[in-house]
């Protein structure tokens, strides 16, 4: 039997962290982190990263684990994330898998199994330099010439995505992860929680300002200082992208934060758009009051728990 687990998942800004801590006391459980940026050491302004006080003496896993100019998937993930859940079970706790990155969560929870395709680096160059002269749409369109569903899944400005799919059919295999089932492989209750479209936006807006106050711009100052170069993969983050050219001098610091919110606000909808569909996320609605929300879900997951839903094999 596997071990049951619980999930917390949403857009970015819609009230995750609070709500996890909640979760957490109620049902004894560790947090295992499901955010690809929460992983690199010194990147915490700009990926509301919760502080030592925020987590108020839960456990947190998958944080601070990854020096900046380190590479990460989501292979890497479901397999840390593996490891973590056995070792929170073995202690009696329950895992709470808490983020937002849809991809990692989706195959994390459906088991996903991936390609073992190596790296070529002059052939990944080379797509590169085609990127530069041609723009990402470009890319995006080759992709769709080998591997269509791939591309589907793909934004087009995903580049560093697009072109490892490109590497893999070159070597006449597909990214397209191959899976058993669309459901969950382990005994599970997935929460999603939501708000209306325009009470996330006015929410990143207003965390985006927080961020800036709290000194985002001294936290990327003081990474590239510190020897990050400005395209590697932590830095191409948003948050963190949008204020390098305002640093290089290169736009206003109105043009670069008005640009942050917009790309914000745009990943936040492709977030939404991708957990609506997962079938098996329970949603609820985050702007209701936090007690009422949070017994309703302990009552739902103690009603899974006791289903034939608790005895997946």
């Amino acid at each position: 039997m596997k071990s049951f687990i619980v999930v917390l998942l949403g857009a970015t800004a819609v009230g995750k962290t609070a709500l996890s801590i909640l979760l957490a006391k109620a049902l004894h459980a560790e947090i295992i982190s499901c955010d690809s940026m929460l992983l690199y050491q010194g990147f915490d302004i700009g990926t509301a990263k919760p502080t030592v006080d925020e987590r108020q003496g839960i456990p947190h896993h998958l944080l601070d684990c990854l020096e900046p100019g380190a590479s990460f998937n989501a292979a890497n993930f479901c397999r840390l994330s593996q490891e973590k859940m056995r070792e929170i079970s073995s202690r009696g706790n329950l895992p709470l898998l808490v983020g937002g990155t849809g991809l990692y969560m989706k195959s994390f929870l459906e088991g996903y199994a991936f390609n073992t395709t190596k790296e070529n680096a002059s052939y990944r160059k080379y797509l590169e330099s085609i990127a530069l002269e041609k723009g990402n749409s470009h890319l995006h369109q080759l992709l769709q010439t080998v591997d269509l569903k791939t591309a589907e899944r793909l934004h087009k400005n995903d580049t560093r995505r697009i072109i490892r799919a490109l590497e893999v059919a070159r070597e006449n295999e597909q990214i397209s992860q191959e899976k058993a089932s669309t459901l969950p492989i382990y005994p599970s209750f997935v929460i999603g929680i939501t708000r209306p479209r325009k009470e996330i936006y006015d929410r990143i807006h207003k965390r985006i300002d927080q961020m800036l106050s709290d000194g985002l711009l001294e936290e990327i100052r003081r990474l590239l200082a510190s020897g990050v170069p400005a395209d590697t993969q932590a830095m191409q983050a948003i948050g963190y992208k949008e204020l390098i050219p305002y640093l290089f001098g290169d736009v206003s610091l109105e043009d670069a934060v008005q640009e942050l919110k917009k790309n914000t606000r745009h990943f936040a909808k492709r977030q939404i758009t991708w957990f609506r569909k997962m079938p098996y996320i329970h949603w609820y609605e985050a702007s209701q009051d936090q007690d009422v929300l949070l017994r309703k879900i302990i009552w739902d997951i103690k009603h899974c728990k006791e289903s034939e839903a608790f005895h997946l094999a």
